[in-house]
């Protein structure tokens, strides 16, 4: 088959306005995967847009699939050449909750153009994934045609970590086996050097509550005698890190040395926000504590806020506590180890009871694999610079799962989520010059990968 005349670059290019109208469809889904906080309606709006998106595209056996978690993962096949490899494209519709809307400069259910970024929630993470996959595919499909059959997976629980993709995998291990699968849920280490993930730490997620009183009860009259579950709460909390801020969770130890990319502090500084003044947490180097050991975050509590607050003695006292582990580290064992250390460190005999929200296996790749060589070639040619691997401090439960059923496919872990796009923050945002490039990057990578394997069985 003769060669096209249009380079792929100039072909992905067409195709970015449609993906900046299409994430703007996608983006407008509020599908936060948690009916307490918004609708489940939203969800299933986004699971049927991707749904429709494939069927757009050619892909055959397009199905919702009802996971055992209660939302929904979207699945399509586009079936390739003869005796082509078959490869899996990973991403999630589902996102975080916006937090403080007022924080946001723009609508964040809205995409908005500003200062060459593209904002609003999951335009990086990961509904901009969803687009990078289509837009290679599309490219391909301009080009003549897409070299290998590939798989498309889109969860819709996946920022929940409630399992329930994983699970349904578990059961139907024939629907998801491939030769090669691609995470579209990471990013580059910094944006314009194009980086694959090589290590993602698990996480544990729990929820402790804390009883102390029958009731509230006035801070005048009992304050002072009466146990307050706020204030024994705070001195669990506090009991979960040293001095330096490292976690003090027996089991969790925190010696690992990272051996890859270096994270120099200074940036790492300017890209987390932090204060002039405010020091880092932890010991060690940077990368060290990002993605060789464990950290131990509290995410939320509940309490009376302060405006409104009357002068009570609190009965009961509420948090979820999350604890990132690398590589080596059972999420099981992690589990038995905070609820442990929760328990033990509640004052006065406060009753305390943890309930698991939430799990996650810890993932490493072997990055001397054949598919991470055609990722190198990809890469190169896109950008124009070498490959980095990096490790990322996030979780994707579905990659140990899909090790698991699946011991011979080689797994890569590419994105839009670098530094910049602010995921899980306010005012997430992607870039829509990396959006290109890993567009690109991802079509270069199935034709070479798809040439490898022919090379590789002689055809």
């Amino acid at each position: 088959m003769p060669l096209p005349s249009v380079p792929l670059a100039d072909t992905v290019a067409s195709l970015i306005p449609r993906a900046k109208a299409e994430l703007t469809q996608l983006v407008s889904f509020a599908s936060v995967a948690d009916e307490r906080q918004f609708p489940r309606s939203e969800c299933e709006k986004a699971a049927a847009w991707v749904a429709g998106a494939l069927r757009q595209e050619g892909f055959q056996d397009v199905a919702l699939l009802d996971t055992p978690d209660g939302t929904q993962s979207v699945y399509g096949f586009l079936p390739g050449p003869a005796d082509a490899p078959t490869v899996l494209l990973y991403a999630h519709y589902d996102v975080q909750p916006p937090l403080d809307e007022s924080g946001w400069l723009s609508p964040p259910f809205e995409l908005t153009e500003r200062d060459g970024r593209w904002y609003g929630r999951g335009a990086a993470d990961c509904k901009g994934g969803v687009l990078m996959h289509l837009t290679a595919v599309r490219a391909l499909k301009e080009q003549g045609t897409v070299p290998v059959n590939v798989k498309v997976i889109v969860e819709g629980s996946e920022e929940q970590g409630t399992g329930g993709l994983e699970r349904y995998a578990e059961e139907h291990p024939e629907l998801l086996t491939a030769d090669t699968i691609v995470i579209g849920d990471s990013g580059n280490f910094r944006m314009g050097l194009p980086t694959v993930t090589s290590t993602l730490r698990g996480m544990v997620l729990m929820e402790v509550r804390v009883a102390t009183l029958e009731g509230n009860l006035h801070s005048g009259q009992f304050g002072g005698a009466a146990p307050d579950a706020l204030a024994a709460l705070i001195r669990i909390l506090s009991s979960l890190h040293d001095e330096s801020g490292a976690a003090t969770v027996d089991g969790l130890d925190g010696d690992g040395h990272w051996p890859g990319i270096a994270y120099e502090e200074a940036d790492f500084r300017q890209d987390a926000g932090v204060l002039d003044g405010v020091g880092l947490v932890g010991t060690g180097e940077v990368a060290d504590r990002l993605w060789a050991r464990p950290s131990v975050t509290v995410l939320g509590i509940d309490a009376p806020p302060v405006v409104g607050a009357t002068p009570s003695v609190q009965a009961t006292a509420a948090a979820l506590v999350s604890v990132r582990i690398p590589a080596g580290f059972d999420a099981g064992k992690t589990a038995e180890a905070l609820t442990a250390h929760l328990r033990s460190a509640a004052p006065w005999g406060a009753k305390v009871e943890v309930t698991q929200r939430g799990s996650g296996q810890p993932f490493a790749a072997d990055t001397s694999s054949p598919a991470y060589e055609a990722m190198a070639e990809a890469m190169r040619e896109a950008y124009g610079q070498e490959m980095a691997i990096a490790g990322q401090g996030g979780s994707i439960p579905l990659c140990n799962t899909l090790a698991t059923l699946y011991p011979r496919a080689e797994i890569l872990l590419i994105g839009l989520s670098g530094p910049d796009a602010r995921i899980h923050a306010v005012n997430e945002s992607v870039s829509p010059q990396e959006l290109e490039l890993m567009s690109l990057t991802e079509a270069l990578f199935l034709r070479r990968y798809a040439a490898s394997q022919s090379a590789g069985l002689g055809v």
